[in-house]
């Protein structure tokens, strides 16, 4: 039995290395501006689409690039552009909305996956898109009963793409959720000139509003409740009923978190996937895996709309209530192989024996470690360096400059929801 395939997000290359780390078998991403996280500061540009390509090869993992937004006309040249070479630095896919993007890739022989911005839910839509598109994303807002009945159909009716194989439904399975039908929004482009549907969003519906009644004018404050921001999607806990309706790939949502996000989230559903392929799936495992996935950036959890719930669960914070959270504190600057010493310039805050630290690494991804001993600039062995200080302790991965060092603390205790 082929395993569902497990797609993690790439917003720079210290998640693409994150995602391996995880255990990903493809990693999605953007480059420049026509995908829907635009206004990212961790996109990629044209000139990294080979690195991608290599490196993703080189770990025998796939390679998607998003390029999911409305496209106008003075978007056409760059479109085609992007493409080509995508389509010559050897990308897997592109994943679109557009059906000028669809086009383009498809006469360039580039294998194309239908965005969940098409908002497909239904048999006949699978059909029409067959005959441009081996995988399709599904609309967000449907229920486990409404996929299986579409991965069915698409069996019983031979449903084949371009490829001439039958078309696979790939599903979201973790990550934050739009107020918006899967994710078509136009709130910031109302409020602000900014549009979700180009990848601008702003994320407005994640404050805090009051309902003001026009006629008599009275206002009501929602207490405790983001009412248009929904808490984030985790499926972990039901993973084997939504593996069961015939979904051939899983995606987590994230190309504008952090690579520690990534790693994290990639890994706790690598373990369920596999576990559950080896009837080892448990209660037991489950609760241990949202325990990982709280420690991440999160606004609480919840399962969607594929259990069946009429209206989303609204959290009750505008930021992450993730159990830990990273600090800044310096850069790599010098590494001794033979005594496996790292040394860092602290650049903000301290660094005491005992801290839990990660170091992010466009090169290697998220490795965590927990300080044993000290070496500060010219006073020797200390218990905490500072800010200013040259600092190294042992470590048995290779450092660059451009690895950055982050101290791991916990944060207010958990509330019971």
């Amino acid at each position: 039995m082929q395993k569902v395939e497990l797609m993690s997000p790439a917003g720079s290359f210290e998640a693409l290395h994150a995602a391996i780390q995880g255990g990903a078998d493809s990693v999605y991403f953007g480059v420049e501006q026509l995908n829907m996280r635009a206004r990212a500061t961790m996109n990629f540009q044209m000139d990294d689409l080979k690195a991608v390509s290599f490196i993703c090869k080189e770990h025998h993992i796939k390679s998607y690039l998003t390029l999911n937004t409305i496209v106008y006309d003075h978007d056409l040249a760059l479109m085609k552009n992007i493409i080509n070479a995508a389509k010559l630095a050897g990308i897997d896919a592109v994943i679109a909305s557009d059906q000028a993007v669809i086009h383009h890739a498809f006469t360039q022989k580039l294998e194309v996956h239908i965005s969940t911005q098409l908002n497909i839910t239904n048999i006949e839509t699978i059909q029409f898109y067959a005959h441009f598109a081996d995988v399709m994303v599904l609309s967000r807002e449907l229920s486990l009963g409404q996929i299986k009945r579409i991965c069915d159909g698409i069996k019983k009716e031979n449903i084949k793409g371009p490829s001439g194989k039958l078309i696979q439904i790939e599903v979201f399975a973790h990550g934050a959720l739009c107020m918006a039908v899967s994710g078509k929004c136009y709130l910031s482009l109302h409020t602000q000139n900014a549009s979700a549907n180009r990848g601008a969003c702003l994320q407005n519906c994640r404050r805090k509003y009051k309902v003001i009644d026009l006629e008599e004018g009275h206002e009501l404050e929602i207490d405790n409740e983001y009412i248009m921001s929904p808490k984030d999607l985790c499926t972990i806990n039901f993973l084997n009923e939504l593996i069961a309706t015939g979904v051939s790939v899983l995606k987590i949502e994230g190309r504008g978190k952090s690579a520690d996000y990534v790693k994290t989230v990639t890994q706790c559903y690598r373990e369920a996937i596999d576990l559950y392929y080896e009837g080892m799936f448990t209660k037991k495992k489950v609760a241990e895996w949202i325990q990982r996935l709280k420690q991440v950036y999160n606004r609480d959890f919840w399962g969607g709309y594929y259990l069946g719930q009429e209206l989303g669960e609204w959290t009750n914070t505008s930021g992450s209530k993730a159990l830990t959270r990273k600090i800044y504190l310096g850069k790599g600057n010098h590494y001794y192989p033979k005594t496996g010493i790292a040394e860092f310039l602290i650049e903000a805050y301290s660094l005491s024996v005992g801290d839990k630290v990660a170091i992010i690494s466009p090169t290697k991804g998220v490795i965590e470690a927990t300080i044993t001993s000290l070496h500060v600039n010219a006073h020797g062995a200390m218990d905490t360096a500072n800010k200013g200080d040259l600092c190294a302790f042992p470590f048995e991965v290779p450092v660059k400059p451009s690895d950055k060092l982050y101290k791991i603390i916990a944060t207010a205790v958990e509330e019971k929801v």
